[in-house]
This record gives C-alpha cells, sequence and structure tokens, in this order.
C-alpha cells in the first residue's frame, strides 16, 4: 500500500507542475521574440504585446515554481532508498538546477517586471532573454537527471551505492540527447498554441484585430516550427528507445511477439494478464518502418524481452503496465497530428484569419492539445520504465521508504491534491481573467480597476 499511495502522489504532483511547465518554456521564448521586435522596430504595438504575453507568462510562472518544489522533498520521503542509492548522481545536476538556472530566472524576472521604463530598452530586452534561457536551461539539468533514471550512465557501485565517475557522461546521456530538443519544441509548441487559441477567441469578438492578427501571426509561424520539431525529434526518439528500452516500446505497441515485419496496432483490446490482445485492427509493416524506416525489419515482442529480463535479473514481471503505454502512446500522437494539421492551415490562413470564423471557433479548443500530448507523453516516458525506477538498476520496491507508513503518504497525497486543485483553480481563474481583457488597459495605471501590469 504504501507503494501505491507513494507513487500516486508522485504521480499527481508530477502531473500538476507539468500543466505549468511547458507553457513557461515555450511563452518565455516568443514573449522575448516579441519584445526583440519591440526595440528593433521601436512600435508602441509590440511593446503591448509584450507586456500582454509577458503577464500571462508571469502568472503561469509563479504556479510551476510553487508545484515544482513539492517534488523534490518526496524523493527524501517517500523514496528514501532511491535517494539513498543514486543520490550522489542524481542530486547533482538537481544542485546546478537550483544553483544556476533557477537563480538566474528568478532574479531578472524581477528586474524584468519592474525595469520598464526604468531600465534602457536593450538592457530591458536582455533581461527578458536570459529568463527565457534560464529557464530552459533549468529543463536541462531536470532533464540530465530524468535521464539518468531512464538511461544510468557514468557510475559505479561502490559500497553498494552509485556514486559518480563520469560527469561528461552523464550530460552527454544519449536519452538526453533526445529528450531535451523533443521537450523543448513541445514547449515552444504549448505558447504558440496558447497565442494562437487566445488571440482566436479575441478575433471572434472583433476586439483589437490588429493586435491579435499579429499574435496569431507569431503564434502560426512558431507553432507550425514546433510542431515539426516535435513530430520529427519524437520519431527519431522512439528509434532510439527501440534500443535503448525495448520493453517501454513493445508495450507501447502492444507488441506481445517477436515479428517481422512487424506490425502497428492502431487499436485493440489488451489482456495483459493472458499477454495477448483481442479486436487487433492493424497497418502491416508500419511499426518496422516506424522503428528501422523500413518496412521490413525484426521487433521484439514482450514475451521474448521479458525472458531476457529473467535471465539478466531473475525471476520477476518486468513488463510494464501494457494498456497504460498503449494509449497513452496513441493519444500523445494523436494530439501531435491534430496539431500539425491546425498549424499548417493555421500558417496557411493568418493572413487573413479574422475571416476565418469556423477556424477561429476551433483554435480556442485546440489551445488544450499541447497538454494532452505533454501529459500523456511523460505517463509513457515515466510508466514505460516500470517496474525500474532506474532502469536495470533498481526497482519501485528498492526504492521506497520503509519508514513512512501508508497513513501518513495518503494524508499529505489528500492534501496535496486539495491544494494543488485550488491552486490549478486559482490560476486558470487569473489566465482567464487577464487573457479575456482588453490589450489597452495595460498601461492603467496601477491600482486602477482593469490594470493587468503593476
Amino acid at each position: 500500500m504504501e507503494m501505491v499511495l507513494a507513487r500516486i502522489q508522485f504521480a499527481a504532483t508530477s502531473t500538476y507542475h507539468f500543466f505549468f511547465v511547458p507553457l513557461t518554456l515555450g511563452l518565455a521564448i516568443l514573449v522575448a521574440i516579441i519584445q526583440t521586435r519591440y526595440v528593433r522596430t521601436g512600435d508602441e504595438k509590440y511593446k503591448k504585446m509584450t507586456k500582454f504575453w509577458g503577464n500571462l507568462f508571469l502568472i503561469n510562472f509563479a504556479m510551476g515554481v510553487v508545484t515544482g518544489i513539492v517534488q523534490e522533498f518526496q524523493f527524501g520521503m517517500n523514496w528514501s532508498g532511491y535517494s539513498r542509492y543514486v543520490g550522489d548522481i542524481f542530486g547533482a545536476p538537481l544542485a546546478v538546477e537550483a544553483l544556476l538556472a533557477f537563480f538566474i530566472e528568478s532574479t531578472f524576472i524581477g528586474i524584468w517586471i519592474f525595469g520598464w521604463e526604468r531600465l534602457g530598452k536593450k538592457a530591458h530586452l536582455a533581461c527578458i532573454w536570459l529568463v527565457a534561457i534560464a529557464t530552459n536551461l533549468s529543463s536541462v539539468w531536470i532533464l540530465i537527471a530524468n535521464s539518468f533514471m531512464q538511461n544510468p550512465v557514468g557510475y559505479e557501485i561502490v559500497g553498494g551505492r552509485a556514486q559518480m565517475v563520469d560527469f561528461p557522461a552523464l550530460i552527454t546521456n544519449s536519452h538526453f540527447l533526445y529528450q531535451f530538443p523533443h521537450v523543448f519544441s513541445a514547449g515552444l509548441c504549448t505558447g504558440a498554441f496558447f497565442i494562437m487559441g487566445i488571440s482566436a477567441w479575441h478575433l471572434l469578438k472583433g476586439r483589437d484585430i490588429d493586435f491579435f492578427k499579429t499574435s496569431f501571426k507569431y503564434g502560426a509561424i512558431a507553432g507550425f516550427i514546433a510542431v515539426i520539431l516535435v513530430v520529427g525529434i519524437g520519431h527519431f526518439q522512439g528509434q532510439h528507445l527501440v534500443q535503448e528500452q525495448p520493453m517501454k516500446m513493445a508495450a507501447a505497441e502492444a507488441h506481445w511477439e517477436t515479428s517481422d515485419p512487424a506490425d502497428f496496432i492502431i487499436f485493440a483490446g489488451i489482456d495483459q494478464e493472458n499477454r495477448t490482445n483481442s479486436a487487433e485492427f492493424k497497418i502491416g509493416g508500419l511499426l518496422s518502418f516506424m522503428s528501422y524506416n523500413s518496412f521490413s525489419g525484426e521487433v521484439k515482442g514482450l514475451n521474448d524481452l521479458q525472458a531476457e529480463m529473467e535471465t539478466l535479473h531473475g525471476p520477476g514481471d518486468y513488463i510494464p503496465p501494457v494498456a497504460i503505454n498503449f494509449w497513452s502512446f496513441r493519444l500523445m500522437v494523436g494530439a501531435g497530428m491534430l496539431m500539425l494539421l491546425l498549424a499548417l492551415l493555421a500558417l496557411i490562413f493568418q493572413g487573413k484569419i479574422e475571416d476565418k470564423k469556423v477556424f477561429l471557433r476551433l483554435m480556442p479548443i485546440a489551445l488544450f492539445l499541447p497538454y494532452i500530448a505533454n501529459t500523456f507523453g511523460w505517463f509513457l516516458a515515466e510508466f514505460g520504465r516500470q517496474p525500474w525506477l532506474v532502469y536495470n538498476l533498481q526497482t519501485l520496491s528498492e526504492g521506497i521508504s520503509t519508514v513512512v507508513p501508508a497513513s501518513s503518504i495518503g494524508i499529505s497525497l489528500a492534501g496535496l491534491v486539495l491544494v494543488y486543485t485550488l491552486l490549478m483553480i486559482v490560476d486558470v481563474y487569473l489566465l482567464v481573467a487577464s487573457a479575456r481583457k482588453s490589450p489597452e488597459l495595460l498601461d492603467a495605471p496601477a491600482g486602477k480597476e482593469g490594470s493587468l501590469w503593476i
């Protein structure tokens, strides 16, 4: 019971946290690009755009910070076995993230907020670029830590604990080299669809047409580039995982038996207990193509991979929850394909976007597609690694704390879910309230009704 509750607690806090992270990563860059345009042209429209989207960025940023801090405490409380075993390695990139990246972004975001009309234009612009760079640099170190869990490198076991012996190997982990570009482009995609969705709502209402038409254009260009990157990098990342974590990819495809060529299953009824599928609908050879860019090629099945794991690690069940991974992958890819289509249409329509009423009605709904793709992408990344906490090195049962009772975890879980839900309600309320306001109110005096910028 302790393990179940601890896993639910970490999954809950991680899911809440990652609702805010991608938007922070992407919107920071887009705000910096828009402000750069203002500094280069002197056009006040771009200054108002910077403030409007910057205000929404700040609201989202605050929630990301609050929810992220709680995660790290769980390593010492619920997962002390993990912290004791690999803490010498895992703690290093997290320390660098806090001491370097987070300090930079938290310092310069304050200067940027209060620096309007106090700093020169170029100095003020440098602040938002430092925030954008440091925000994404923060994700670099966190992903380096996560990549060690996915593909442990640069360590040796000394006295029953993993110790770092090769820091360059840690930061050049092959898993990280695919994971970071995927997360970066997903963040940019989230920010772009956020801008397009809100701009579309205003354009439907006929408000501030020039302002939101220009905003939509920036979102459309960034969104199209970002989705192309997400899809392309995701494809190569999947091929890499076929070699690095074949069990995860086989679970994502509910692929039980080794075959050449391997078929791609679009949907199926999954019976993990009996290790079989029912009511399969599949496309011949497509899984081989996805794995090797060829319609022929052997893809190992879960049954053979289970046998290999038993040979390496002894008896046990090494197959992750197949249904969760199978449907998470399809929801992630399905959302990505919809975004690709909508981003292409947005790029085509952006010149006359105010006339495309049906499309404008779709875009505020499409704003949620990156959140779906991001969430289920991380479900696949983490559930697909089970039963390993550190892949091929430490299992979940070995990493759980043995002295924290289930009752304590349950109480803290209930408290966290309650507080996080309330915080999310407040965050969404503030985002919606700010997004609905006219950009003309941005320069209203502080304290006046309708003022957005304090």
